[in-house]
């Protein structure tokens, strides 16, 4: 697939595209699993492949973490001095995950994935102060554990990314005693610095539709930027992004069971 293959479609469709792209991008910033919304607009509304739709997806995804990592940074919650070895540690796991991405199809573990978004529906509804704290409470468990769940985290934000917003918030808040805010700013800063590596290995397989992926990725880029503006202001911001984690888990849910 060449650099600049350009896929023709009606206007409308670009503009479904570019509208959902904005959506999914606030959607990450403060909870996760935008990708449910990009990948379905790739596959289903643009046709492509599984593979492609993954790899132009990471257009996005990497556009959408530049600009929620700025809007955080501007109103000063990206601060990420003492989560260096969380950085080091997932990207190490989204090489691994990128790797096998590359010859895996996603679909062998949607039948997992459904499962691991029920468990964390009730992660996230049993004790929800955990999640509304200004200041985060960490737990007992030992750093080396944190640190192969953050790997774990890595591989599978490489593998698929959709979803892995969540399970990684998840981990920063509950079991690392981040702030709900501050580990969204974290998130998406991570987020963006593994999916640089993941755009180079997508395109050097030739998975990546350039046209569509820059198009979504301005519309993430706009939604990531403002959301994460809004969110850094906000006294009530804490409560916002716990409400709409448990709607992204519920909506996420409903769908990959048939609901809908």
């Amino acid at each position: 697939m060449h650099l600049w293959h350009v896929m023709e479609y009606e206007w409308y469709i670009y503009v479904i595209a570019f509208a959902g792209a904005i959506i999914a991008g606030s959607v990450n910033t403060l909870a996760g699993n935008g990708s449910a919304v990009t990948l379905s607009i790739l596959t289903e509304l643009l046709g492509l492949p599984g593979n492609v739709a993954n790899g132009t997806n990471r257009v996005g995804v990497l556009l959408n973490g530049m600009g929620s990592s700025w809007g955080f940074y501007r109103g000063g919650k990206l601060k990420l001095e003492n989560s260096k070895h969380i950085i080091i540690t997932v990207v190490a796991g989204a090489i691994v995950g990128g790797l096998i991405a590359l010859n895996i199809s996603n679909e062998q573990f949607m039948g997992l994935f459904r499962f691991l978004m029920v468990g964390m529906l009730v992660v996230i509804l049993v004790k929800p102060q955990r999640w509304l704290k200004k200041a985060g409470t960490a737990s007992n468990i030992p750093r080396p554990v944190l640190l192969f769940l953050y790997f774990l985290v890595g591989i599978y934000g490489g593998l698929i990314q959709m979803g892995m917003g969540i399970f990684f918030l998840a981990i920063l808040v509950i079991l690392d005693g981040y702030n709900i805010i501050y580990a969204n700013a974290v998130k998406v800063a991570v987020v963006a610095l593994f999916t640089i590596l993941m755009v180079a290995l997508f395109q050097y397989r030739g998975f990546i539709e350039w046209p569509i992926g820059l198009l979504m990725g301005a519309g993430q880029f706009i939604g990531g930027w403002y959301t994460a503006k809004l969110a850094s202001r906000h006294p009530n911001a804490e409560k916002w992004a716990y409400g709409l984690l448990v709607v992204i888990v519920i909506g996420s849910i409903l769908s990959l069971f048939g609901v809908y």
